[in-house]
C-alpha cells in the first residue's frame, strides 16, 4: 500500500477512537485532586506529629515522592495514570514517576549505563526548562523592582 503522508493522516483520523474529553477532564480533576488531598492530609499528620509548617511541608513532599516511587515500582502508578490521566502527571508524584519509570525500564542495561544514565530522560528537560524559567522570572522580577 503506497500512501502519501497526507493520505496516511486522513486514514489515521478515520481509524482513531474519539477521546471522551469531558470524562477525561473530570477524571484528571478528581485523581489530581485526590493526590492533593492526600498531600494535605500528610502535611496535617506531620504537623500533628510535632513538625512545624515548613518541616511538615517538606516531609509530606518526601512522603508523596516515596509513595509514587513505590507505586511505580509495584506497577500500580501506571494503572492509576491510565484511569486518572493528566491528573497523575501534574503533582509532585508525576515527577517522581517520570524519574523512576525509565530507571526501572533500563535496569537490565546495568547500573551506570542503564539506570543512572536513563533515569532523567523524561524528567531532565523538565528540570532544565523549569530552572531556566525560574531564572528568567527572577530577572524580570528584579528589573521591575528596580524601576
Amino acid at each position: 500500500m503506497d500512501m502519501s503522508p497526507k493520505e496516511y493522516q486522513n486514514y489515521v483520523k478515520q481509524k482513531a477512537e474519539k477521546s471522551p474529553l469531558f470524562k477525561d477532564l473530570v477524571l484528571a480533576f478528581v485523581i489530581g485532586g485526590l493526590i492533593c488531598v492526600l498531600g494535605q492530609a500528610l502535611q496535617t499528620g506531620w504537623g500533628a506529629a510535632g513538625l512545624n509548617k515548613e518541616e511538615a511541608g517538606t516531609a509530606s513532599s518526601c512522603t508523596l515522592v516515596f509513595l509514587s516511587a513505590l507505586l511505580t515500582g509495584l506497577n500500580l502508578y501506571n494503572k492509576i495514570a491510565r484511569f486518572g490521566g493528566a491528573g497523575t502527571l501534574v503533582p509532585i508524584t508525576g515527577f517522581a514517576n517520570a524519574v523512576v519509570s525509565p530507571a526501572i525500564d533500563f535496569k537490565s542495561e546495568g547500573f551506570v549505563t542503564g539506570m543512572a544514565a536513563k533515569m532523567f530522560t523524561v524528567a531532565g528537560p523538565v528540570i532544565v526548562f523549569g530552572t531556566l524559567a525560574s531564572v528568567l522570572y527572577g530577572i524580570v522580577l528584579q528589573l521591575f523592582q528596580l524601576a
